[in-house]
């Protein structure tokens, strides 16, 4: 189902029996309690005995506390407290302040006490800030067992605020998975306290929450009085720090609360109601609007602070110099600028002038040069203090990002925020007025590039979810352009960037049909995400070069896709991943489409799908992703990823080695030239049983393993790794600290990451399992023949490392295959190349399932594609196995072109895959433009080959073309003519050998 639910319900759901919508505790024994503290006081003495009873009865009976505190707090605890509470009279009362300021705080392991004075509306940014710390402390938590509810009150006098908090006692706490019946999953304390009325609005925003991504939102009138009760619900942990965000959202439009409520689900679902009122001097301004319309204002804002509860610039919203939609804005363009502003400088521009960007090496030697470049300019802190120093540009800068992105979509009359008249009179700057009041604003250049980094993020976003209320992440299409050719070589076709309270990620793609694996980066420390951080965007563009260069006999293009998790959570890759894909189909969907959720300002203009696949820690989502583009009916669901489950029409890549037969060919091509016996080749393998890649490398492989590095450390075995029990982890998908070490020789060992001081069996001892992990790969001690990376971070093995894999100036281990992207640098594969390696750069890795899920409808696509019971249509049995063939075809044609061409001209094989990936793809845009597409003979002769034969029986080559989008057939056309001719002519072969072909 879609993100968020927002409703504004007028006059309905009114709570009749209580307004609060919670029965007030009764505490039969509260009298004789009053009179048990009152004693205790006496006896201590500090409160004089004539301001006892008062003092006493003020705190029973003036502060809104609910008799749930009187009942379960102790006679000392209660005293204690008052005798806080005077204190702060006294203290006030010295300084001859009139203003009582009293901050109280009692915790314990199942229970917590706060109480504070604030002044009602306003928010601050220093002190105990109870509400900062009981989000991080109690509701930040995204499992049950660490649930706590809360309940707050305002005193009569609103100069005092409560908060208490208790850990839930649950009805069931481990409820079946979809259980929604507040019966079963609710606290006790909730079920006796909750009116009827609030069990039914409760039951339907819990059941509500289940079925879809991001919050659901409701403001409910009370009857009788001003009060508007503001209720969201969401699954838990999913929005940090939005109690207290919620908080200054409604201060800055003039609203206090009375009470607020947090309720806990033990199925994980997390329920605010906040009872809203104006602040005294909004209700006697006549300027101020009513509160009617300042509730509605912060709903629709309230999906805004859902996808980023606490945005760096918080504390210019909390002091009102800028609004929220302000603020999250500057968010966004922050990262966008630490990403992309070009920082490198003339010096950078006169080295690139003397090298080659098509030469790899050379390519290479720009790439590094770029990123020391990047790390010794500005850094991300230097970049927030420069921003955060101009709030006004900001607003000025917002208001032409508002202007193009929002006024059109609603009329110049209706501003996206009421917060500020300033919003409805300042005048919208075009872009040379911004950059003149850039210049004059700022104190030196640098900053000035900063602040233009604006201008450039306004002037290229295409459109942006940024406007509508039911938003999980926020999202931007944007025109790529602005990327400079000297750091980018190769331009890209398309470009998301997404933004999230959990993370930031990006969605690449270098042709209009593209495919590429979704992968999510996870960092070990704060160092490890720093340096991720710097170069998460290289890194995706780099990955989506590969994958470009892989698919070039395939009809789609490359892409990829990274989402990169914040410093702080690391835990949270499946939330994440949700909001990362909701985000993007928020932008995919057509306006008048089922599944969209509001109207956006769309300066593309044309439709598109994205074509996904699972990669890094993905490959269980792949189907949630699936289903998830089915509800919000996208017409794409079916192909929009890859590798899913044969339930939902998929060929998983781990059950049938999609990722994986590419690979193996190139090793088996290898073996077949240089007439060895893969039995008594040695091997080392980075990536494990447990991943895509390497479970299917051991389950296709037999070769004799010496190592295996994997997410949990290193297993080694010079005699050779129990091949039983390696097939039998590669089945399970299990790390290899699941290994079985009775099947270890004398000569084995493991050590995983969290160990030290280990004592191998030659006597080295590894002081560090995390250190000796990422470094095993350059290890030469035992003797490998081949080796094949499965997985691992790009450049594992680069330029200054490299050396590490030689003696005596020759390669350690003569055959490489390279199954991970990226994993050796471009470089460093040359300097193997060139010490004697046979070595072959990311192998083809094609899969095949787009082009069924386009070629049948809805109804045809189950009864051919869905594995259901058990049950395997046969023409998905018969579709598998073709597709499989057709991945080791056209991996065995690569290998033997590269081979050949390697013979004929010497040239490094590194090299050779780039020339023939950057021929093949040329030769495929220039075929798609030629007239031969119109030649109906040729063209339905081309795609009879090009197409799955099964395919072409069973929906037949008409049904195909009415189908499938125009520009996937071209794409089909090109890729297939392009590859066969190159692959069998080579890259520079005469026009009339195409014609002959």
């Amino acid at each position: 189902m879609p993100g968020p639910v927002v409703s504004l319900i007028a006059g309905g759901d009114v709570s009749k029996e209580n307004a609060s919508g919670y029965v007030s505790a009764v505490f039969d024994g509260k009298n004789e309690q009053m009179e048990s503290v009152m004693e205790f006081l006496d006896e201590n003495g500090f409160i004089p005995e004539d301001f006892v009873d008062g003092e006493t009865r003020s705190f029973y009976n003036s502060l809104g506390i609910d008799d749930m505190y009187f009942k379960s707090e102790s006679v000392e605890n209660i005293s204690n407290n008052i005798l806080a509470l005077y204190a702060g009279k006294v203290n006030a009362f010295s300084k001859n302040d009139k203003r009582l300021e009293v901050r109280l705080d009692r915790e314990s392991e199942d229970r917590a006490m706060f109480i504070d004075t604030t002044s009602p509306g306003i928010s601050v940014l220093s002190g105990p800030l109870y509400e900062q710390r009981i989000d991080e402390k109690y509701l930040n938590s995204a499992t049950p067992d660490k649930a706590y509810r809360l309940e707050s009150f305002r005193s009569t006098d609103a100069r005092v605020r409560c908060y208490f908090v208790y850990k839930c006692d649950f009805v069931n706490p481990k409820p079946d998975a979809n259980e929604t019946d507040l019966a079963v999953i609710s606290d006790k304390s909730f079920l006796e306290r909750a009116t009827p009325n609030t069990m039914v609005i409760y039951q339907h925003i819990v059941k509500t929450v289940t079925e879809r991504t991001g919050p659901v939102i409701q403001m409910i009138e009370i009857e009788g009085t001003k009060e508007k009760r503001l209720v969201i619900g969401f699954k838990q942990g999913t929005a940090m720090g939005i109690f207290s965000a919620l908080s200054d959202l409604y201060h800055y439009y003039g609203c206090t609360s009375a009470r607020k409520y947090v309720e806990q689900f033990s199925n994980g679902v997390t329920v605010m109601s906040i009872y809203l009122c104006p602040v005294p001097t909004a209700m006697t301004n006549p300027t101020h609007p009513p509160i009617e319309t300042s509730i509605y204002q912060i709903m629709k804002e309230v999906s805004l602070l859902y996808c980023i509860p606490q945005n760096m610039f918080q504390a210019h919203f909390i002091s009102g110099k800028l609004s929220l939609q302000e603020t999250i804005y500057a968010h966004c363009v922050c990262h966008f600028v630490g990403h992309f502003l070009n920082r490198l400088g003339s010096e950078y521009t006169s080295v690139s002038q003397f090298l080659d960007p098509n030469n790899a090496a050379h390519a290479e030697t720009l790439n590094n040069l770029k990123r020391r470049f990047r790390q010794e300019t500005f850094t991300a802190d230097y970049i927030f203090e420069v921003i955060n120093d101009y709030p006004e540009l900001i607003h000025s800068l917002y208001l032409g990002f508002a202007g193009k992105y929002w006024v059109q979509t609603h009329g110049a009359d209706e501003l996206p925020s009421l917060s500020s008249q300033r919003l409805r009179v300042d005048r919208v700057l075009n872009d040379e007025e911004l950059m003149t009041n850039i210049s004059r604003s700022v104190r030196n250049e640098h900053q000035e590039k900063v602040m233009n980094c604006f201008i450039t993020f306004n002037q290229h976003v295409l459109k942006t979810n940024f406007y509508t209320p039911t938003k999980v992440a926020l999202s931007f299409r944007m025109c790529p352009k602005f990327l400079p050719s000297v750091e980018y070589p190769q331009p890209l076709y398309g470009m998301f960037f997404v933004v999230g309270s959990e993370f930031r990620g990006f969605h690449l793609r270098f042709g209009d049909i593209a495919r590429g694996g979704i992968r999510i980066v996870k960092s070990r420390s704060r160092d490890v995400y720093s340096a991720n951080a710097r170069s998460v965007f290289d890194e995706n563009y780099n990955l989506a070069s590969t994958q470009h260069r892989k698919n070039k006999d395939i009809p789609e293009s490359g892409a990829k896709g990274v989402v990169l998790l914040d410093e702080k959570h690391q835990d949270k890759e499946v939330g994440a991943f949700k909001k990362y894909i909701d985000a993007i189909l928020d932008l995919l969907l057509e306006p008048k489409s089922p599944g969209i959720k509001d109207p956006i300002i769309d300066f593309y203009k044309k439709p598109e799908i994205l074509f996904m696949g699972p990669d890094e820690n993905t490959a269980g989502l792949v189907d949630w992703a699936t289903t998830h583009a089915k509800a919000r009916a996208a017409p794409f669901w079916k192909s929009f990823f890859t590798g899913k489950s044969p339930s939902l029409g998929g060929m998983p890549h781990d059950t049938y080695g999609m990722t994986s037969l590419g690979v193996r060919e190139f090793v088996l091509g290898i073996y077949r030239k240089m007439n060895v016996n893969p039995l008594e080749m040695v091997k080392l393998q980075i990536g494990g049983p447990d991943g895509d890649l390497g479970s299917n490398e051991i389950l296709l492989s037999n070769e004799k393993y010496a190592a295996i590095v994997d997410g949990s450390g290193v297993l080694v075995d010079p005699k050779g790794l129990n091949h039983d029990e390696l097939i039998r982890l590669a089945t399970k998908r299990a790390m290899i600290s699941e290994f079985d070490m009775a099947k270890l020789s004398s000569d084995g060992y493991r050590v995983l990451l969290d160990d030290v001081d280990v004592t191998l069996p030659d006597g080295e001892v590894v002081n560090n399992g995390t250190m000796f992990r990422n470094n095993f790969h350059l290890r030469t001690n035992i003797h490998y023949d081949v080796f094949v990376p499965c997985g691992g971070r790009p450049e594992a093995i680069d330029l200054n490392n490299v050396t590490k894999l030689m003696k005596d100036g020759k390669c350690a281990i003569p055959f490489i295959v390279e199954g991970a992207n990226l994993f050796i640098s471009q470089d460093a594969k040359l300097r193997l190349e060139n010490a004697g390696a046979i070595l072959f750069k990311d192998a083809s890795a094609n899969k095949g399932g787009v082009l069924a899920s386009l070629a049948f409808d809805d109804t045809d696509f189950v009864k051919h594609m869905c594995v259901g019971d058990g049950n395997v249509p046969e023409f998905y049995a018969n579709y598998v196995k073709e597709v499989q063939k057709t991945i080791q075809h056209n991996a065995r044609l690569e290998f033997e072109a590269l081979w050949r061409e390697h013979k004929v001209t010497g040239k490094a094989i590194s090299i050779l895959s780039d020339e023939l990936s950057l021929a093949i793809t040329k030769l495929d845009e220039e075929l798609q433009e030629t007239e031969l597409w119109k030649n109906i003979q040729l063209r339905d002769g081309v795609l009879r080959e090009a197409l799955p034969k099964c395919l072409v029986e069973v929906a037949g080559l008409d049904e195909i073309l009415k189908r499938v989008p125009i520009n996937y057939l071209r794409s089909i056309f090109g890729s297939y003519l392009a590859s066969r001719f190159i692959y069998e002519y080579g890259c520079n072969s005469s026009q009339f050998a195409f014609f002959d072909l």
